[in-house]
């Protein structure tokens, strides 16, 4: 095997351990598990180790938990969030990076184009098709997300999602054929029937809920009233920066896109 596998029976250095059930990683004492294989809880993996990157030095190690419905003998399996964290931001994308990853492999043991077996390749991160040549690599989804400014106001919106009553800012997937500002012109219309323009690029966030791109922008009100989707959020409305409801978390992009937005409106 290339340095991107390896056997879990042949692993002796101490290392990150990115140990994934469906859409969660297993957690020792809430936190990531950092030390030899000795220090993971029992069992027999299916598959090999997928190194996915670094983290203080030490190699982070990919490996799926081979019964969704087993509980580990010690240790507990948890979703993302609790790694989302102020300053653990690099942490957090490395560990979304090992939830992508298992959930690429685990939905590319089969052909798409013609139902056969497929194998893991070696010399990179993929799956092949010997039968008919088809290749696959781990899917990204690109969509935009968008703080809409009016005045001394931003659009915030709660979606079913969204718990404790948060707001957040407005996002949604790229359409095929689509720019990303068409895809925010569309989206935002689409959610809350309002016209944007003076559409500026802030930064994007790899998102691995499951495996979106987030790119975010800041946009300015044009024209139109509120009118929501019922099927994407629950309400809708503007609110004035120095009277916020609870928004985001910092680690967030939408966080930085709010906090950016409050900055600029500040500023002028």
């Amino acid at each position: 095997m290339s340095e991107l596998y390896l056997s879990l029976h042949s692993h002796s250095e101490e290392a990150v351990w990115l140990l994934v059930r469906g859409d969660q990683l297993w957690l020792k004492d809430g936190a990531l598990p950092v030390g030899d294989k000795a220090m993971l809880p029992s069992f027999e993996p299916e598959g090999p180790l997928v190194k996915v990157g670094t983290w203080e030095g030490r190699t982070a190690w990919l490996l799926e938990w081979p019964d969704r419905n087993a509980e580990p003998d010690f240790g507990e399996f948890s979703g993302l969030r609790p790694l989302l964290a102020p300053g653990q931001e690099a942490l957090f994308q490395l560990a979304g990076r090992g939830i992508q990853l298992a959930n690429f492999f685990r939905t590319h043991r089969y052909c798409g184009q013609c139902g056969a077996r497929m194998r893991v390749v070696q010399e990179e991160i993929a799956t092949h098709c010997d039968l008919c040549q088809h290749r696959c690599y781990p899917r990204l989804s690109p969509s935009m997300i968008v703080a809409v400014k009016k005045g001394r106001q931003l659009l915030l919106g709660s979606s079913p999602r969204h718990k404790n009553g948060m707001y957040s800012t407005l996002a949604g997937f790229t359409e095929p054929g689509e720019s990303m500002e068409e895809t925010v012109r569309r989206e935002v219309m689409e959610e809350v029937g309002l016209r944007v323009h003076n559409i500026r690029y802030i930064c994007s966030q790899n998102w691995p809920f499951p495996h979106s791109m987030m790119v975010g922008f800041i946009a300015e009100f044009e024209s139109g009233d509120i009118c929501i989707d019922p099927v994407e959020l629950t309400d809708a409305r503007w609110f004035d920066i120095d009277a916020l409801p609870l928004i985001p978390p910092a680690g967030t992009i939408a966080r930085t896109l709010i906090d950016h937005a409050i900055a600029e409106i500040q500023a002028g």
